[in-house]
């Protein structure tokens, strides 16, 4: 074999292997994305625990229907999603004050699902894909433990994340290197609705 086709080969294995570490070409995501004073906002399957003070019988839990809405007694439709805890309160206080003398409503959010603004989604080599209802805080490392991990054919380091809060930016995070090899600086947080796509490795 000659100096020169050894150069040759030797640049070819180097060029697959770097291919097959499936570092992504995009930036690589913020460590810290979480935005201060997160409220959450209630979306469809969400269940609310509305309480009416001094009103037992108006107070009762109530899941937000597929249309977004909620119906509780005295109250036939009310729209809830999109809106906060605290934003529907005072939306059924204004709804009960034509019937109830001076209305104070709570309402706790018991089962939370969230818009699909707002979903953190996981697509493709991951063992579960799903979408997750977003926590304030959350990180990729949450997310991976949710959906299971990764799967055997994943190209883990050539993960994305597509941030619809910023246009649909994509950055790269190397899954790899958290889940496998437990190197913690791998591990960013997410935002809402952010898009965590894992693609399959060659090999």
């Amino acid at each position: 074999m000659t100096a020169a086709f050894r150069w040759v080969a030797l640049g070819l294995i180097a060029g697959l292997l770097t291919a097959c570490a499936g570092y992504s070409s995009y930036p690589a995501a913020p460590p810290v994305a979480a935005t201060p004073g997160y409220n959450y906002i209630v979306g469809a399957g969400d269940t609310l625990n509305i309480i009416v003070w001094r009103n037992p019988e108006l107070s009762m839990s109530v899941p937000v229907r597929p249309d977004g809405k909620v119906s509780t007694p005295l109250v036939d439709e009310l729209v809830a999603q999109g809106k906060t805890s605290v934003e529907i309160a005072r939306d059924v206080e204004k709804a009960l004050s034509k019937l109830v003398r001076d209305p104070v409503v709570t309402i706790i959010v018991t089962s939370f699902v969230g818009p699909y603004s707002e979903q953190i989604r996981v697509v493709g080599e991951a063992a579960k894909p799903q979408a997750l209802p977003y926590k304030q805080k959350m990180t990729v490392l949450d997310v991976m433990i949710a959906v299971g991990g990764l799967t055997d054919f994943a190209d883990g380091n050539g993960a994305s994340i597509t941030r619809a809060s910023e246009g649909d930016k994509r950055y790269s995070v190397r899954l790899k290197d958290l889940i496998k090899r437990g190197d913690i600086s791998a591990n960013v947080e997410m935002k809402p609705g952010d898009i965590l796509i894992i693609p399959q490795g060659w090999f």
